[in-house]
């Protein structure tokens, strides 16, 4: 049974990193049939920093609900590590560096295959637009050029973290729903699941939930459509459909 929380940032407004998100992650882990203690967390999105800096800035959010968390990067061999863990979760940052580092690392079928077997996955910005079929929705710069563009597929539907409405006045680039419907226009068979700042999606088998305080949008060729905070999403896990 598949086990995701899929966070769309690390903040929500002014509050300080993860700390909108310690409630979400305790009771997600807290709901685990085996109890969680230690957290595989993989920092390959990070990109303006080293990899060492951003597991400690991880892991004090951790700690606060009484979890130690090790990096992939220190394990001498990580598809190992990814198999012996307990959870794992996945920070933010570029999406195209955290895939070809996925890539370089061999450890995406490692990943899918233990959260097939029910090890909670947890990430947020790129580690929640990896979960998708491809990272084509990310809002990111291709700074580095991965294999390929195919991710976890954990489910069957692109995600677009941080999602805007609109934009700001005076601006003359593209908002996020044109940059969506450009995707879609040339992906016509997909489903966009857009997710505002501090909200996720949390998984549980066969069942889908949209929390935080905020509502989603899901974008098809046929238009968008909200999704209120707290809905069952359970539908899209058999309709969504990869690009």
């Amino acid at each position: 049974m598949s086990r995701l929380l899929l966070l769309s940032s690390s903040r929500a407004g002014t509050t300080g990193y993860l700390d909108h998100a310690q409630p979400l992650i305790a009771d997600f882990l807290g709901a685990n049939p085996t109890p969680v203690k230690r957290v595989l967390f993989i920092p390959y999105a990070g990109a303006g920093k080293t990899f060492d800096a951003y597991l400690e800035q991880v892991r004090p959010a951790f700690a606060a609900i009484g979890l130690a968390v090790e990096g992939i990067h220190q394990a001498a061999d990580p598809r190992a590590a990814v198999r012996e863990a307990e959870a794992i979760a996945v920070g933010g940052g570029n999406t195209f560096a955290l895939v070809k580092r996925l890539y370089d690392a061999d450890v995406l079928d490692a990943i899918r295959e233990r959260v097939a077997a029910g090890v909670p996955y947890l990430g947020w910005s790129a580690g929640s637009n990896i979960a998708g079929p491809t990272l084509c929705t990310t809002n990111d710069m291709p700074i580095v050029e991965p294999p390929s563009f195919t991710t976890l597929g954990l489910v069957p539907f692109q995600i677009n973290p941080h999602f805007l409405s609109g934009k700001p006045a005076g601006h003359n680039g593209e908002s996020r729903e044109e940059r969506l419907a450009e995707y879609l226009a040339l992906n016509p068979g997909a489903l966009v699941v857009a997710l505002r700042e501090g909200t996720a999606l949390r998984r549980e088998g066969d069942a889908l939930t949209l929390v935080g305080e905020l509502d989603g949008v899901t974008f098809t060729t046929a238009g968008e459509q909200p999704i209120a905070t707290g809905s069952r999403l359970d539908a899209l896990l058999a309709t969504g459909t990869p690009a």
